[in-house]
């Protein structure tokens, strides 16, 4: 009987000890598990902190790793001294991380975007500064009330910008799709332009008398050429002066007053038109347009009289004096006239077309001209962008005659210049952001 005693209060004792060893190696689990939980970024695995919070990069809030994939003491320590040098990404043992070996580049897992290669890229910290709130800086590392590292601001970041109220930025290729982005190099093209204007078949009187006057010295000349008379000679000589005069001012050049000469009659197509040979268009180009517009220039006339069908013409002469109201000068151009489709006063649009040869040619869709500025976007490669300050000359159909700040084979951004604008003026404008 007592053996059995025995027996049942070891049996019990041996019970307790067990039990008691399961729950204190349960609880000790469970206190290790608890002590080893790691948090990370559901939108950048790459980043893993011991206690729960927000992500730096993104700002999401952290969820639990699961302990299979915690990764390793090497890859969870957080550090505040190596900073992405294109997004200032603060997350642990990124593949950005500074300094960089010699000749180095490496890829951002977070940007997707190439550092240029550098050897102590870092250079030289200047402060730190909060990376929520870009105001508040610190001369000494420390961490703002949510834990996160300051980020160190470097010499060549708060460097003097090319163009002031401008700092370079950086685009990655995802943005790039994003907002549409492209690009184009610059290059030596063949400018053409075209100057469009209004204007109408001529019925000009008075350039007909003008033409007539002068026919009739070139006769009266011819007919005392062997009067012995001096003073027959010099009056005929001075009407003829006079009458080519009158025609110079009412803008015929030389060339088109001696192709009069050796006619029989004055032209009759300023008064009458007809059913062939030739008529005149008179079309207003601005003042601007001047330098462009010269005799020997080909031009497309059309008219709403016949749509679809476009008569060609060449212009002739452009008038001396600008008009004082429009501030417009006028243009005339020979156009053949078959069938006598083209009627007299008649309303034409002209086509002038001008040639600039081939020039270096800035595409028109890169530049940002603010009335005090003109201002491109060159794409450097391996995702930065950096403004520049150009001087351009005359404008072709859809580009610029470019006559510096960018030099050939650059390339410019042709879209999502606004976009990029923006964003450059807010990092010239966010101390610790160029």
């Amino acid at each position: 009987m007592n053996k059995k005693i025995v027996l049942i209060a070891g049996l019990v004792v041996l019970g307790g000890a067990v039990t008691g060893a399961l729950l204190y190696r349960r609880g000790h689990s469970a206190k290790e598990a608890r002590q080893a939980a790691k948090y990370q970024c559901p939108m950048h695995p790459s980043y893993v902190s011991d206690r729960p919070g927000d992500c730096p990069i993104c700002g999401m809030k952290l969820v639990p790793m699961e302990p299979a994939d915690a990764p390793s003491s090497s890859t969870t320590t957080t550090t505040g001294k190596h900073i992405c040098v294109l997004h200032k990404c603060t997350m642990a043992n990124c593949k950005m991380e500074l300094p960089l070996a010699p000749g180095e580049t490496v890829t951002c897992p977070i940007c997707g975007t190439h550092t240029a290669p550098a050897a102590g890229a870092a250079g030289k910290i200047l402060y730190y500064r909060n990376p929520m709130n870009p105001e508040a800086s610190s001369p000494v590392p420390m961490k703002d009330s949510m834990g996160m590292d300051y980020v160190p601001v470097y010499a060549e970041d708060v460097s003097a910008p090319a163009v002031p109220g401008q700092a370079s930025t950086v685009i990655s290729e995802q943005k790039r799709r994003l907002i549409g982005m492209k690009t184009e190099a610059v290059m030596h093209r063949e400018l053409k332009f075209t100057v469009r204007a209004s204007g109408s078949v001529a019925y000009d009187p008075e350039l007909y008398n003008a033409i007539a006057e002068h026919h009739s010295a070139m006769v009266a000349r011819d007919k005392v050429k062997d009067s012995p008379w001096p003073d027959v000679h010099e009056r005929s000589e001075a009407l003829l002066r006079a009458s080519t005069l009158r025609l110079r001012q009412l803008g015929l050049t030389e060339a088109q007053i001696a192709a009069f000469t050796g006619m029989e009659a004055a032209p009759t197509n300023l008064l009458l038109g007809g059913t062939g040979g030739f008529v005149w268009v008179y079309a207003q180009i601005y003042e601007y347009e001047i330098s462009e517009v010269r005799p020997g220039l080909q031009a497309e006339i059309t008219t709403p009289a016949y749509p679809g069908r476009t008569f060609h013409g060449t212009v002739k002469a452009v008038d001396p004096n600008l008009s004082p109201e429009t501030r417009s000068l006028r243009v005339r151009i020979e156009v053949p006239n078959p069938g006598g489709l083209l009627k007299l006063e008649m309303f034409v649009n002209a086509a002038i077309k001008a040639d600039f040869g081939v020039k270096l040619a800035l595409p028109e869709a890169a530049l940002l001209d603010s009335g005090e500025r003109k201002l491109v976007f060159v794409d450097l490669g391996e995702g930065r962008i950096e403004p520049r300050e150009v001087r351009v000359g005359r404008k072709a159909d859809g580009y610029y005659e470019l006559l510096s700040g960018v030099r050939e084979g650059e390339k410019v951004v042709t879209t999502a210049n606004f976009l990029i604008d923006s964003e450059s003026r807010l990092k010239a404008a966010i101390p610790g952001k160029r």
